[in-house]
C-alpha cells in the first residue's frame, strides 16, 4: 500500500492558563463575518470558551467536523471534585445541541484555522490569546492513499442541511431566483 504524508494543523489548548476572556472567540468571530472585520458576534465563532467562573474552570474549545446523529458516548467527566457531561467538551456540531452552528441559517461550523489568502502564520484566536492557553501546530502524518475517504464539501453539506430545514422545492426556488440575479 503505498504511503503519503498529510499536513494535519491544530490547536493545542491549555485550559490551566485560560483566564475565561474570551479574547479568541472575537477575534474568530470578526475574522469569519461577512465582510470580514466587520462585525462581532461570538455566535458565529468557530471556538468557544466553556466558562464555570464561580469554579474558576475555562476550557476553550474549538468547532471539529459535523456530524448527523448524536453520539452514544453521554459520558461524564470529574475535574477538581465537580462532574460535567462529555457534550461540554465536544467539538462536534451535532443535532442535540445549538454550539457550533450558524445562528441565521443553523448550518454546522468547523474550524478553518482561518485560511485566507494571503495565509496567515497562525489561527487569529492563538494570535489574541494573550495567556498562551492557545498554541498552534502543524505536524506530518503518514497515511495510506487508499484510505483517504472522499469528503464531503462544505457546500453539499449546507445544501443538504437546507433542503432537511426548507425542502427541495423551497432551495431549487431560491437557487433559481438566484442565478437569475447573476444574469
Amino acid at each position: 500500500m503505498a504511503k503519503k504524508t498529510k499536513t494535519v494543523k491544530s490547536i493545542k489548548v491549555n485550559a490551566d492558563l485560560c483566564n475565561g476572556c474570551r479574547a479568541c472567540e472575537m477575534a474568530c468571530s470578526a475574522f469569519h463575518s461577512e465582510p470580514k472585520y466587520s462585525s462581532n458576534n461570538p455566535a458565529r465563532s468557530r471556538i468557544s470558551v466553556i466558562r464555570r467562573p464561580l469554579e474558576d474552570i475555562y476550557v476553550p474549545v474549538y468547532a471539529g467536523e459535523y456530524t448527523p446523529a448524536e453520539c452514544l458516548g453521554r459520558n461524564s467527566y470529574i475535574l477538581d471534585g465537580k462532574e460535567y457531561k462529555e457534550c461540554e467538551f465536544c467539538r462536534a456540531s451535532c443535532p442535540s445541541r445549538g454550539d457550533f452552528k450558524e445562528p441565521d441559517s443553523g448550518l454546522p461550523l468547523k474550524c478553518d484555522m482561518c485560511e485566507s489568502i494571503p495565509a496567515l502564520d497562525e489561527p487569529l484566536c492563538v494570535k489574541w490569546c494573550m495567556v498562551g492557553a492557545l498554541e498552534y501546530e502543524e505536524r506530518e502524518v503518514e497515511v495510506d492513499e487508499e484510505e483517504e475517504q472522499p469528503k464531503v464539501s462544505e457546500m453539499e453539506l449546507g445544501l443538504e442541511h437546507l433542503v432537511d430545514k426548507f425542502g427541495l422545492h423551497k432551495v431549487a426556488e431560491s437557487v433559481a431566483r438566484l442565478t437569475k440575479k447573476e444574469d
